[in-house]
């Protein structure tokens, strides 16, 4: 009896031929030379191998140590090499050929799959900014007057966004508490998550030429699970007035694997109703394609699942924070990564922050070896996610994991 094909997969497969993400990996015993693979079910199919092997066109885009060449090449060109990918993976003819270059998924090492240009995160979900603002404003507005008209967001670090997989080393910095005298300096004691959406960007604009609503999937790659890891204390006492800083830009997770956005084409849905028009470039009540994403994230720290939060309830979509960050002329390069913000939903077990889900430290959570209120040495939290598919089928994106380890 033959030994059944890696091709053949279960049905429901989440990473089966309708989802196929991008990613970088190298071999066992193959250090020296990343390569550009695709995700089919436990495999990693080396996509620039097969690409020279079939004679593809395209082999000059995939036979490469990074996705930033295929990313740079254009929507045509997204469109055309997964056409020839899907073909690959599913037509009988190429079965020989295919199965010879399928790494089993547990065998590779996998890399940051892109080079990062710019790294830029927003606050794009009413539910934790309104979480937000009732433990730091207790006795005032929830929101900030601005929260609803533009999408808020800063610019962070990009040679600190790491892949999954890399340990997070616990940040030291300054830090006072309310009833401290004066500031003290030491390893964070608020470490905390962010479970977000990143969108990376393939097409570049030039400089001084916004993008609009509607040129949003010329630009846009695709997406992938991010962590935005968070040193609260830090935070709280330097971001005013101007920020973010060093409370997060000591490390950003994102998912090995990059989600082509035409795989998620189920997943399109409304965005939630606004209570507000919106300046003309951000108005995209005309436009014909729904602007939001019906992601399903699931959060775990060593092993426990605490948190589910739905990305579809994101007040702010991707197109209005590309819109947004382009409007005042900043040109895209290919690599660009920019995060959703925290995803949370309106129920406690649905919050993406540490922050929201222990209302600041006053009620603990459980895991395993314990109780928490924010992160230990030795914790690992893991993202995970899933889209609705073609016919009934599931997405699956790649998942985010990281471990805290003690400050040097």
């Amino acid at each position: 009896m033959s030994e059944q094909s890696p091709l053949d997969l279960a049905e429901g497969d989440p990473f089966g031929p309708h989802n196929l993400p991008y990613g970088v990996f190298t071999p066992a015993g193959e250090p020296e030379r990343p390569r550009l693979g695709v995700r089919i079910g436990n495999h990693v199919l080396d996509a620039g191998a097969a690409a020279h092997a079939l004679g593809s066109p395209y082999a000059v885009l995939l036979d490469r140590p990074s996705l930033n060449p295929l990313m740079a090449a254009g929507r045509t060109a997204w469109r055309d090499v997964r056409r020839a990918l899907t073909a690959w993976v599913t037509v009988p003819a190429h079965r020989a050929i295919t199965e010879a270059l399928l790494h089993p998924l547990e065998s590779v090492t996998l890399h940051l799959p892109y080079e990062v240009a710019d790294y830029v995160d927003f606050y794009a979900s009413e539910h934790h900014a309104t979480n937000v603002g009732r433990i730091f404003r207790p006795d005032g507005e929830a929101l900030t007057p601005n929260w609803k008209h533009l999408p808020i967001g800063y610019h962070g670090r990009s040679g600190t966004v790491v892949v999954s997989g890399t340990d997070v080393v616990r940040p030291r910095g300054q830090r006072k508490a309310p009833s401290d005298a004066a500031p003290v300096f030491g390893p964070s004691v608020k470490l905390d998550i962010e479970a977000e959406v990143g969108f990376v960007v393939g097409a570049p604009s030039d400089q001084g030429h916004p993008v609009e609503l509607a040129d949003f999937r010329d630009h846009v790659f695709g997406l992938c699970l991010l962590n935005d890891w968070s040193a609260r204390d830090i935070q709280a006492w330097e971001y005013v007035p101007l920020g973010p800083f060093l409370g997060k830009s000591f490390a950003t997770s994102v998912s090995a694997w990059v989600t082509p956005l035409e795989a998620l084409e189920a997943a399109r849905t409304d965005p939630p109703a606004r209570d507000r028009e919106l300046l003309p470039y951000l108005d995209d009540s005309a436009e014909e394609e729904k602007g939001g994403f019906d992601l399903r994230i699931t959060v775990a720290v060593n092993g426990r699942v605490i948190a589910e939060p739905p990305f579809a309830g994101m007040y702010w979509t991707a197109a209005q924070q590309l819109a947004h960050m382009t409007v005042n002329g900043a040109s895209l390069r290919t690599g660009d990564l920019y995060g959703s913000g925290t995803v949370s939903g309106p129920e406690v077990h649905q919050r993406g922050s540490l922050l929201e889900l222990t209302w600041n430290g006053r009620d603990p959570f459980e895991v395993p070896d314990g109780e928490r209120t924010f992160l230990e040495d030795g914790d690992t939290v893991t993202l995970t996610a899933w889209a609705p598919g073609p016919d009934g089928t599931r997405v699956g994106l790649g998942e985010v994991t990281g471990r805290i380890v003690p400050s040097p």
